[in-house]
């Protein structure tokens, strides 16, 4: 049976609390013994690793052969750390993985309010909704039936709007929520291109998903050349981070470009990777010998932007759910309100 993957906040803590370690000198075995600490009889995942890891490493193994054979941290962070063994940067390597796995948590968590709220939101309404057409029309309707006259020859007719009116907007919510739901499962079951395939066709949500795509591949690449690989090679090995089409085809041009002998900061302007004050950054970067440092600053300016459009689409979907349910809650209310005030107007 396959291991749960650790999340990013634990990948990132055994991060950079071995690159601490590595940094004070003390041999791989021990630092993981350290880790381990006393909690030999633990059951939770990363302990249980620890303990395999320790294992394996005594045995001979390096700490990424023992970190694949736990089976509970990303390929990813496997083979950067099994790259920073192989060049002598496992130290520098461990602590940007910590960094960029911290920002992953990061994001991951402003994504999953921006999903929450919705959908709490989604709920609500149909929860008052199903209210108003299961009791507090039908409460009306029954006291204006009980009526006779010309007093009530109006009643039937709002009440009626009403009741339209409620069930489509209660019709369109659980559609709404349905495909919230329906396109949760499909992502979280791996079965993202359809989901993806329709985000893209909404222009923020597009943004939002090329501007994450460009943070991770930032963020690979930065670590890549951190660890001693070429430009092109580090380019070619961070593509597969970025789970992103739009931006992969990107990379694609990129990767031509500068096989063709362009640094890759003009390979990324003519390609459009980046917007132009990003692109400026590179290329400063790169002219003044400094990639790393702008890939590092290029990576937290992606991560703010793709919070300030998590934020931006809250901001938009926030304010016309609530307004669904206040216009259609007023329109029902004042649609059964109106008949008594006219009864009451015409016995006065």
């Amino acid at each position: 049976m396959s291991k749960k993957i650790l999340d990013p906040l634990g990948v990132s803590a055994f991060c950079e609390s071995m690159a601490m370690m590595v940094q004070s000198g003390i041999q791989t075995d021990e630092a993981i013994s350290l880790l381990q600490g006393s909690r030999d009889s633990a059951s939770g995942p990363m302990e249980t690793a620890l303990r395999e890891m320790k294992q394996s490493v005594d045995e001979g193994e390096s700490l990424s052969a023992a970190m694949e054979k736990s089976g509970v941290f990303p390929d990813y962070a496997v083979k950067m750390i099994r790259v920073g063994e192989l060049s002598g940067h496992l130290e520098n390597i461990l602590f940007r993985l910590a960094r960029y796995y911290t920002d992953q948590k990061t994001v991951a968590d402003k994504l999953r309010n921006a999903v929450t709220y919705p959908a709490v939101m989604l709920i609500l309404i149909i929860v008052v909704l199903t209210v108003m057409l299961t009791t507090v029309l039908p409460s009306f309707k029954e006291v204006y039936e009980a009526m006779s006259g010309s007093l009530a020859a109006s009643s039937y007719r709002y009440i009626g709007w009403a009741n339209v009116l409620c069930w489509i907007a209660l019709g369109v919510m659980i559609v709404l929520a349905l495909a919230l739901l329906g396109g949760l499962v499909l992502w979280k079951t791996g079965h993202r291109g359809p989901v993806e395939a329709v985000l893209r066709r909404i222009p923020i949500t597009a943004r939002i998903l090329e501007s994450m795509g460009l943070f991770r591949f930032t963020g690979a690449l930065g670590t890549f050349l951190a660890s001693g690989r070429l430009q092109d090679e580090a380019v070619l090995d961070s593509i597969p981070m970025t789970d992103c089409a739009p931006v992969e085809e990107k990379l694609k041009k990129v990767v031509r470009s500068m096989e063709e002998g362009h640094g890759i900061s003009q390979a990324s302007c003519d390609a459009d990777l980046f917007e132009p004050l990003y692109g400026r950054m590179l290329l400063a970067g790169e002219r003044s010998g400094n990639l790393e440092g702008v890939l590092g600053r290029l990576t937290e300016h992606l991560g703010q932007n793709c919070s300030e459009l998590v934020d931006r689409l809250v901001s938009v979907v926030d304010p016309i759910l609530s307004g669904v349910l206040m216009a259609t809650v007023g329109l029902s209310l004042l649609s059964v309100m109106l008949p008594l005030i006219g009864m009451m107007s015409s016995v006065g």
